[in-house]
Formats: structure tokens, sequence, C-alpha cells
């Protein structure tokens, strides 16, 4: 058997999650690519041409690139540095400043890292201040750092008027989220503001396309020898790619990411670029549970192959425990529950569909059409034990009918995901509806009102403490007391949800172009958002639909009646702009609210007579 050792798949384990994974740093990637005479894995940088355009102006601006661990500030930094034709000799020194001229004859400074600065050498921000506040000024900076950099970075500096108002800029772009500010000389790239899943496809192919595949063209193990002996890292290859027209995997995966952003999380190229290696080369018996070429030869002969199923390793069950937990795209990914979480149409399928003619058009679709991670020896041994009550059976069949679960996530026909209700897979049985008819359907138009009805039910029981019914208007009550109590029953004011004398509930991308629950009382009043994100929309539908508030998240909850006292405030300021409800010296009234039998909110009013 001829087997090839690959330097391509040697390099690609670098990039998985093993100890001193050195070479997930700039400054090494390239120290191994010499030695190793391999062509880089290059990611193209959003911002770049625009970087270099500045640089190259006849009135460039400094630039502070920031960002997370991981988000490519050294990798722009150093390619910026090339295309204004530095050389690469200089930027490989120890020097912690660099200094190139510029074809507009001003001076640029680069600092590739801030926190590199020593005490003695901050002196050059002060430099920094004056090129801001001077569009006139010969010199101009390059700046890479966190934000947490950024904000320590000026107590190492003499404070006075214009470093204040250098300060207070970078912190107003960083807090507004916008490039620059008229009157200062600075443009703020943050690169934590790039999607990870604008990047994960494009990682994916330049993985997929590079030249070091061709390696494989010398191995054995590359194709099928129809035993079955098949090298799983090319068959992981292959799935990943998938056919022109079907890209399902890194579609679903893609999916996931996005809605990791959706729910606050940002994910940086390195921790991508750490997936997808894992994805192709993940194994638990492997060294650092990463597979080498030697190692695919003896998993393939120990009849192994199973265990390297990509749609294992997309969710890091390779690694151990400890290694997924400290790894961030592996702990975003893993609050899916994706392989503990079914439902009893998959789980019948997976279990019985050998046998029941219901199910077996399923069964031979999605498991026994998969005869390499799928209905492979290890899955229908478990399965004969399990079902025939073999003693101590039970734990092994578990764990298959959990790969399973992972890898039917990823391989469901996209016209079988209703039918087979696909996100009950997941811990967000409402993802894909928020992805695709929410958040999606909220940047080009109008959220359908079937979905905001839902929602609006759903404020209404946690604003009333009430299984009320009202989908068409909201409904704010308190308790007498206070706003935040469990059950509010006396009415305050109903708002209409559909657009209405200026009141209106609906679900939209804001200015800033965040995905919100916005209401409005009135046009005399501004109107008050909500930021919506994967967990309240579970929440919110899952309480239309009778779960109880405090039983999926507490902190939900929370927010919700936190929002509610935002609108009772916003009702307070309406009152008393349109002089409603005044108040009489001799009569009060209010109205208490109660459920009719058709879970319907009905109110009567009670009268407090005060007589001298």
């Amino acid at each position: 058997m001829s087997i090839y050792q690959s330097d391509w798949i040697s390099f690609l384990r670098q990039y998985g999650p093993i100890p001193r994974n050195d070479n997930m740093y700039d400054e090494a990637i390239h120290r191994i690519i010499k030695r190793k005479n391999i062509q880089p894995i290059i990611i193209e940088s959003v911002y770049l041409d625009e970087l270099v355009e500045n640089f190259n102006s006849n009135n460039p601006k400094s630039v502070i690139l920031t960002g997370t661990a991981g988000d490519g500030k050294t990798y722009n930094c150093r390619e910026i540095w090339l295309s204004l034709n530095g050389a690469l000799e200089v930027w490989q020194n120890d020097d912690k400043v660099k200094e190139l001229v510029l074809p507009s004859s001003k001076k640029l400074f680069v600092i590739k890292d801030l926190s590199e600065l020593k005490d003695e050498d901050r002196g050059i921000l002060k430099q920094f201040v004056t090129s801001v506040l001077n569009s006139d000024d010969s010199n101009v900076f390059l700046i890479a750092a966190n934000d947490g950099q950024l904000i320590e970075a000026w107590k190492h500096i003499d404070s006075d008027h214009q470093t204040e108002l250098v300060k207070d800029c970078v912190e107003d772009l960083l807090v507004s989220e916008i490039k620059e500010k008229s009157s200062f000389n600075l443009k703020l790239f943050n690169l934590s503001q790039i999607s990870a899943a604008r990047l994960f496809p494009q990682i994916v192919d330049v993985v997929l396309q590079h030249p070091g595949w061709n390696d494989c063209n010398n191995c054995s193990l590359r194709e099928d020898d129809q035993t079955g002996n098949k090298c799983p890292i090319w068959e992981n290859r292959i799935r990943l790619e998938g056919n022109k027209d079907d890209k399902l995997i890194r579609s679903r995966v893609t999916d996931l990411l996005e809605l990791c952003e959706l729910n606050g999380v940002h994910l940086p190229i390195r921790q991508l670029l750490l997936l997808v290696s894992n994805m192709l080369l993940g194994h638990p018996e492997a060294k650092d549970r990463l597979m080498s070429c030697s190692d695919a030869v003896k998993i393939v002969g120990d009849n192994r192959t199973s265990f390297a199923s990509i749609y294992r390793n997309i969710l890091g069950e390779n690694l151990t425990e400890r290694r997924r937990e400290s790894t961030d795209v592996f702990v975003a990914l893993g609050k899916f529950g994706i392989g503990y979480e079914t439902s009893n149409t998959i789980d019948n399928i997976l279990i019985f569909g050998a046998d029941d003619p219901d199910l077996y058009s399923y069964y031979e679709e999605l498991v026994l059409n998969d005869t390499y991670f799928g209905a492979d020896q290890t899955f229908r041994a478990n399965q004969k034990n399990y079902l025939e009550g073999v003693p101590d059976s039970g734990e092994a069949f578990l764990n298959s009918l959990r790969s399973q679960r992972q890898r039917l996530f990823f391989v469901i026909p996209r016209d079988k995901e209703e039918e087979l209700k696909l996100w009950h897979l997941t811990t967000f049985q409402f993802a894909g509806e928020f992805l695709s008819d929410v958040y999606r359907v909220s940047k080009n138009g109008k959220v359908a009102t079937p979905i905001t009805s839902r929602i609006s039910q759903g404020l209404n029981r946690i604003f009333t403490g009430l299984l009320a019914k009202n989908n068409d208007e909201l409904i704010l009550a308190t308790s007498g007391s206070h706003s935040q109590a469990k059950v509010s029953r006396i009415f305050e004011e109903s708002i209409s949800v559909p657009k209405k004398r200026g009141e209106s509930m609906q679900i939209k991308i804001n200015q800033f172009g965040k995905l919100v629950i916005e209401v409005r009382l009135s046009p005399s009043v501004d109107a008050v958002e909500l930021p919506l994100q994967l967990v309240r929309y579970e929440f919110l539908s899952r309480v239309a639909e009778g779960a109880l508030p405090g039983s999926f998240s507490r902190e939900c909850y929370e927010d919700l009646l936190g929002f509610k006292s935002k609108l009772l405030k916003q009702l307070e300021l309406r009152r008393k702009l349109d002089e409603e409800d005044l108040d009489n010296e001799s009569d009060l009234s209010f109205r208490i609210i109660r459920l009719t039998p058709d879970g319907l909110i009905d109110d009567r009013i009670v009268e407090v007579n005060y007589n001298e």
C-alpha cells in the first residue's frame, strides 16, 4: 500500500485545536511556510484595499485596527506594509515601531501590537495625537490594538486638552461602531464587525482548493478499494465540498454561525480556521485528536473511520470535554445542543426505521445510503444489540444515536426540513424561522403578520402574567405598586400592534443595523426598542405556545419586564404631553383585568369614592 505523507496535511493540522498551535499567529505562519515551502492559506481581507488606498492617497489618515485576538490585525498590518513596498526583513525584525515613507512624502509609523510598546516608547503616542488633530502633520500612523489596549494606552500619556479630544474620539468610534468623525484625521476599523458567517464559506473554499491536496494523488487510500478502505480525511473533504448545486454542510454551518452572531457571539478568523481544520482532520484516537496521514492509515486498518465523521467534528466531538469547553467556536456551537436534542420522528427513524414500513423510506435515504458515516458496521452492531436487549449495550448505542442525530442535522435535505422538523434537533426549535423568516426578511421587507402576532402574544403573557391569547394589541398592566410583579392585573393601556393612530409594534432592522422589536405609543413620544436575538425570540415563541416564563430563561424574563418598564415610562410621558387621565380630586378609578373563557383579556372599572 502506497501511503504519501503530506506536508499539506501536517500544515493544516497545525490550525486545529492542538497544544502550542503557534502557526495560528501571523509571525509564525511565515516561518513554517518558508521552511516547508507550502503555499499559505490566504483569506481575502475585507478592508485591505480600502486601507492601502488610504495610505497611497495624497492626504492619508491615521488608522487604528481593532478587534479580538485572531481577527487578523497583524495580518492586515503586514499586508499593508508590503503593499506600500515595505521590506519584508524590516517587518520581521524586532522593532516595535516601524517607519516607512508614503507616496505623499508623509512618514508612516506602524505599531503592529500596541501592548508590546514599552513605557519609554509610549511617547510616540503624543505624535499620534498631533497627527489626528492636524491633517497637515507630516506623520500618519497605523496602530493595531484590541479595545482594552486602546483604552489602557491613554493612562500612560500625559493628559492635556488635545489628548482628551483624541481619547474621546477613539471611544466614540468604538461605541458608535463608525469609522470616522469629522475634524479628526483618523479612521478606526473594527475587525470584530466582520461577519463570521460571511467569512466561513470563503475559508472553506480557500482550504479545499489549496494545491496541497495534490499530495493526495499519490496515496492509495484516496479511492475506495470496494472494501471501505478509504481515507477519512479525503472523505471529509469530499463531503465538505458537496456538489455544485448543493453545498449542504457549509450552508448549515453558515446558518449556525449567523445565529451565533445574532446572539451576540463573535468568532474571529482564527476560530474559523480551527473549525475547518477540525472538521477535516478530527478523530478521537489520533495524536492530539487530529489525523495525520499515518493516523489515517491506522484508523482505516482498525475499522474506526466512523469516529472521523465530519458531522461530529463540526461540534468538536473528537476532543476531550475540557478542550471543547475551552475553544470558543465549539462553546458557541455547543449551545445548540445538536445530538442531545431530538424528536420522536427522528429517533424512531434511527432506531426502528429498518423494520417499520412507514419509516423505511426515510431510513433508507438518510441512514442506509451512507455506509461510511451512517449505516456503518459500528452503528448497525450497536443498534442490533440494543434492540435485542444485549446487556450493557445501551450506552454504546446512545453514543451512536447522538452521532447519527448530529449527522442528520447536516444531511436532511432542504425539501424535508419542515416535514422532519430539522430545528427540533437543536435547543432552539424556532431558530430556522428566526433566521429565514424574521432576520433575513426584515432586512428587505416586513415580517409576516402571524409571526408578529405570536411575539405580541408572548409579550402579553409576560406583561400580565396571564395565559392571554390577545395578539393584535399589547396589554400594559401593573400590580398597582410596581411593574415587575409576576402577575399584573391593573390595566394601564393597550397598544395596537398593526399601525393605528400612531401606535404600532413591529419587528425591524433599526438605523444601526440591529434587529429589534419596536413599539410606538404615539407620534409625540420616542419609540421603545428591544434588541431581538435568538434566545429572546425562542423564549417569546415558547411562552406564546404555553411554556411558563421562568422555565426557559430567567434572564430573558427579567429583560422583558425591563422592556415593559420602559414602555410604561413612555406611556406616562405620552399622557403628560397629551394631557390624558387628569386626576379627579374626589374620584379615583382603575381597571382590573381578567381572562374570559376564550382566553382573551377583559377589564372592568373599579371606582373608589372619597367622601368628606
